[in-house]
């Protein structure tokens, strides 16, 4: 059976995407494609309906993958095959599990919920569709939509690919407190497609939509190209003429929104704790100097500000906090020009230090009366100088802060391990974010501040008065800021006519008091008759909201005390039918089951103990990916007369993954993978070629990443050296960046130029030249066009191999690869350390990297090591994910 792809992301709130549909003509074709969305008082419910059928003259397999938002919970999925329904179940995680390995135990395939981008993550489900058949898919999800900065955005990327007969994005939203501004964009919207968009605004109401004809998607009348690529974006925001906030009642539920305006502003006593360690030379330090520098220039006259970079050790811009007058902030953007990144993390010792510098200016009474103090950290990864053992870090933070400061933790990259450094925010009243290493990182780094840059109001808390509510969620706030939101929900006693609340907090001039008596019935009216209620829409925002937080206090506790907040979460997931990480939605279809599992930014470290085994007939997979949580893939293909098996194994922060071969034909290996499975492509090209430490064979190792997206590809801390590699178009590498942080030297090597850069000197050259020198105590040489050579006082020898065009691409190898020290990693790094080669059994080989078993095969591929004039080798093949 030829296998036809269809893809379809999609996401709300932080992103609607739609994207890289693989149709091929008399095929797969989508001759429908609907995304409903109705936003009701900021709880949004999407519906994506897509409507395929299979014009070939023999079956076809089609995959239905929908990107949703992180935050948001599936809650229904159904296919409709040719008139007969397939609805998903959800159940409790351990049931669907084993209803899941019972059906992959028959060699089926499988669906999944799993980690895709910032905000992202996929649901994957595939089926068979026979010739001329039709198949209908349909997946609900709902969100409470955050405000931020003043307003609430939807974006939609659009980008299907193909024509679509029937495309359609049609938004309504409904708000009672009234639609104070309402906008859209798009980067593809011209003359000839404006008309498909029509968007109405009333006082309450708003509806947008977008419904290109055939020939209005065209890229011009004759081609068969879209033009539909591009952003599609909906922002809006809501009046607020009530100081209390907005009181919304359905159905005995209520919902409670707080965002006051115009307040004073608190000045901010802020420490910017920066990570210049030897793992953020390059675009880290780079791109975080020029938010820096970006972030000075936005602070308030009357804040006070300090930086404290560290690596091994601490060191603060100035003894004390100064006040961010011109001439402060003008002298601060002058010395971020002077970090440089180089040596170990101690996060430790900077973070009190940070504490304690706040503490003193305190007690010297340098700060301003009725201000915010906060602690902004920055790392990129986890604590290798001082005190490392991560409970002790906190227990020191906690200890020493005493919830005097807000303590917000920023992870830049996949290093870092992202669950420290939430509990650690959470713990002191902040949150932790990732920084994502993409071109925009700086950006990224903004907009984190911008959300925290005006404190409006310290201790919140909102009293419903007189017994008249139960089970309401969180009402005590440690701080609120100017553009977000409050929001609480909670069960009303039927028999009350009144609904009294009073909110106490902290402002800059004084303090705050507001109370408010509400008329239930007048208030449940308003619900009454709009047409596009969907269901009880309040009583699921409660439940959605009481998830979240359950999750939320999760993290910071453990034992019983996390069991009942585990268990809490799973009864109310069950009730309101969503897929959290406590529960899994069980997809029935002819002769299969899927799984949809709700992954977390923590599952990256909860797998990270529990990776692949290899025994009897069957192979178990738990993995992540490279940093954000990743379900790998369990792919089995049956290819006559041999059964071929494909899968992907996730290690410790380094995925790694193989293939199997048996040459037994009509014999099954039946595949589990306790997380979830997800096809992901065999990577096609191997890209580096080594003999592994004390081996007296060769191995060969293929790496499945995006191009232009930098890989790390080698980290070796005790030898002072990091690698990170971005793959070209043509799916070889294009570019290295070879980093020595104790050399303070930086190495850029791509097929168009060589570039050395130190603290006093800069070099080029491109292919054709021949040189050779010694810069910081590295030598370099640049041999026959086409080989470089650097050799450093690690004793280790960087070869970097261009191959010319027509193939056009960088090789790299290193000699004495024996001289690595146990702590290297990286996507190739991982195999030169820890990872014991056992004797090849029945043709496979048992490749046991961190002390887990994985199995590796026979290839015959090219060796390029010599340059262009290659011959051919055998080796032991492997995979690695990023």
């Amino acid at each position: 059976m030829e296998k036809q792809l269809f893809t379809l992301w999609l996401a709300l709130s932080s992103q609607i995407l739609l994207t890289d549909a693989v149709i091929h003509q008399n095929a797969i074709e989508i001759y429908s494609l609907h995304i409903d969305c109705k936003v009701m008082s900021r709880y949004a419910h999407t519906v994506i309906t897509s409507r395929i059928v299979n014009r070939a003259n023999e079956s076809k397999e089609a995959l239905f993958d929908v990107e949703l938002p992180k935050k948001a919970f599936i809650t229904n999925f159904t296919m409709t095959i040719d008139g007969e329904k397939y609805p998903g179940i959800i159940k409790e995680k351990k049931a669907a599990q084993a209803q899941y390995d019972s059906a992959i135990s028959r060699g089926q395939s499988a669906g999944i919920v799993k980690s895709a981008g910032r905000k992202l993550e996929k649901f994957s489900v595939s089926i068979n569709v026979a010739a001329g058949g039709k198949v209908n898919f349909e997946l609900n999800y709902e969100q409470l939509l955050d405000r931020k900065l003043g307003k609430y955005e939807l974006i939609i990327k659009v980008k299907p690919k193909q024509l679509v007969e029937d495309f359609q994005i049609d938004t309504h939203i409904f708000e009672p407190q009234g639609i104070s501004f309402l906008e859209t964009e798009s980067s593809f919207l011209n003359n000839e497609i404006n008309d498909a968009l029509i968007k109405t605004q009333e006082e309450t109401k708003a509806h947008i939509s977008f419904k290109p004809t055939l020939s209005q998607q065209r890229k011009n009348p004759d081609s068969e190209e879209t033009l539909l690529d591009g952003d599609f974006l909906i922002r809006y925001d809501v009046k607020r003429n009530v100081a209390v906030g907005d009181i919304q009642i359905v159905n005995g539920y209520f919902v409670h929104y707080f965002a006051p305006s115009e307040m004073p502003v608190f000045p901010k006593n802020i420490i910017f704790v920066i990570d210049n360690s030897g793992s953020m030379m390059g675009n880290k330090i780079q791109q975080t100097k020029e938010a820096l520098k970006k972030i000075l220039g936005d602070l308030n006259p009357k804040d006070y500000f300090n930086l404290i970079v560290f690596s091994g050790s601490s060191s603060k811009w100035k003894p004390t906090l100064l006040q961010a007058s011109k001439e402060n902030v003008k002298s601060a953007k002058q010395y971020v020009k002077t970090i440089h990144a180089h040596g170990g993390t101690n996060i430790n010792e900077a973070v009190l230090t940070a504490i304690n510098s706040l503490n003193q200016a305190t007690y010297e009474e340098l700060l301003p009366e009725k201000s915010i103090s906060m602690i902004i950290l920055l790392t990129d990864g986890e604590p290798t100088v001082g005190v490392t053992d991560p409970k002790k870090i906190q227990k020191n933070i906690n200890e020493a802060n005493q919830g005097k400061y807000f303590l917000y933790c920023l992870g830049f990259g996949f290093d870092v391990s992202y669950s420290f450094l939430e509990k650690l925010a959470l713990d002191n009243s902040g949150v932790a974010r990732r920084i994502y290493e993409d071109s925009d990182a700086t950006l990224q780094l903004q907009d984190f501040y911008s959300e925290v840059a005006i404190p409006i109001l310290k201790e919140i808390n909102i009293n419903y008065l007189g017994n008249a509510v139960e089970d309401v969620t969180e009402n005590n706030f440690k701080l609120l800021y100017e553009g977000s939101e409050i929001v609480v929900a909670g069960k009303l006693d039927n028999e009350i006519d009144i609904f009294s609340l009073e909110i106490n907090a902290q402002g800059h001039g004084s303090n705050l008091t507001l109370k408010e008596n509400a008329n239930v019935t007048e208030k449940a009216h308003i619900f009454e008759h709009q047409e596009y209620i969907f269901g009880n829409f309040i009583e699921k925002l409660w439940a959605y909201l009481t998830i979240q937080q359950l999750l939320e206090k999760a993290v910071l506790v453990e034992g019983a005390e996390r069991k009942k907040l585990e268990n809490q979460t799973l009864n109310l997931s069950l009730k309101y039918s969503f897929v959290t990480p406590m529960t899994s939605m069980v997809v029935t279809k002819p002769e299969a089951e899927e799984v949809a599992n709700k992954p977390t930014e923590k599952d990256n470290e909860d797998f990270q103990e529990n990776f692949g085994r290899f025994g009897g007939n069957q192979l178990f997979l738990r993995g992540t990916s490279y940093g954000a949580p990743m379900l790998t893939a369990v792919n089995a293909r049956i290819n006559a007369p041999d059964l071929s098996v494909m899968h992907s194994v996730a290690l410790p922060g380094r995925p790694f993954s193989g293939s199997i071969e048996q040459k037994n034909p009509g014999k099954k290996i039946p595949l589990s993978r306790k997380s979830g499975t997800h096809d992901v492509p065999m990577p096609s090209y191997i890209h580096f070629l080594f003999q592994p430490p004390s081996e007296n064979f060769l191995a060969c190792v293929s790496i499945n990443g995006q191009p232009q997206t930098p890989l790390n590809l080698l980290s070796d801390p005790e030898k002072g050296i990091q690698v990170t590699g971005k793959l070209g178009e043509n799916n070889h590498f294009a570019e290295f960046e070879i980093t020595y942080p104790r050399l303070n030297l930086e190495i850029k090597v791509s097929t168009k130029q060589i570039t050395l850069k130190s603290n006093s000197s800069s070099h080029s050259f491109v292919w054709n030249d021949r040189n050779s020198l010694t810069i910081e105590g590295l030598n370099v040489t640049l041999t026959s066009g086409e080989s470089l050579f650097l050799s450093g006082p690690d004793n280790i020898v960087t070869k970097i191999f261009y191959i010319p065009p027509p193939l056009g691409w960088l090789g790299l190898y290193f000699e004495n690869s024996d001289y690595f020290s146990n702590q290297v990693t990286g996507l190739f790094g991982q195999f030169l350390s820890n990872t014991i080669f056992e004797r090849p059994l029945d043709g496979f080989l048992t490749v046991m990297v961190h002390g887990q078993h994985n199995v590796a095969t026979r290839a015959r591929v090219k060796d390029y090591r010599t340059g262009s004039s290659q011959i051919e080798v055998t080796c032991w093949k492997l995979y690695a994910n990023p």
